[in-house]
């Protein structure tokens, strides 16, 4: 029993001597802890000036890499307005850049594969996303705010046993 008392005692003494070993680093150092903690994450930019992110929806993956341009979409060699005929789906690719108003600023070339076209247009804006808050670091407050750097894990119910789909269950016959 009294292991346990000094066991507990001990440990924000630790935590203590931690806080107090890193006030004494800065006060050596001459530098605020403040000012080294809020250090401004570098733009991921590769040698062919693009920036690459993976984006998820249902059972979709979209692999997106953006690039300063006109605002061109090319998905799996396609133009995107012919892959994403449906106006609704082109609408929540551009939901990125209209909440940060890059609409028109970058291109976008992506590989997408499984899902639906609505789950895939959701992965690849997600992509779009990541990739943004990455090119600059400035805007991942904005997208995290909307909500568009998290990934949306509903997916498809499993269907059970003894039912006709996840919940249904087979009709009912009284005689």
């Amino acid at each position: 029993m009294s292991d346990e008392t000094n066991a507990t005692q001990d440990a924000p003494a630790e935590g203590g001597a931690i806080a107090q070993a890193a006030a004494a680093l800065a006060e050596a150092s001459g530098e605020n802890i403040a000012e080294a903690v809020t250090v401004q994450a570098e733009p991921k930019i590769d040698e062919h000036g693009r920036t690459y992110a993976t984006g998820k929806r249902k059972d979709a993956v979209a692999r997106v890499w953006i690039k300063p341009g006109n605002g061109q979409l090319t998905v799996n060699g396609r133009a995107g307005e012919v892959y994403f005929a449906r106006p609704v789906l082109r609408m929540v690719l551009s939901q990125p850049f209209q909440v940060t108003d890059r609409l028109g600023q970058y291109d976008i070339v992506c590989t997408v594969a499984g899902g639906g076209l609505s789950g895939q247009a959701g992965a690849v804006r997600h992509g779009i996303s990541k990739a943004l808050a990455l090119r600059e670091p400035e805007l991942r407050s904005i997208l995290k705010k909307v909500g568009m750097l998290t990934r949306d894990s509903r997916v498809v119910e499993r269907k059970k046993y003894g039912r006709a789909k996840a919940r249904r269950s087979f009709q009912f016959s009284k005689r």
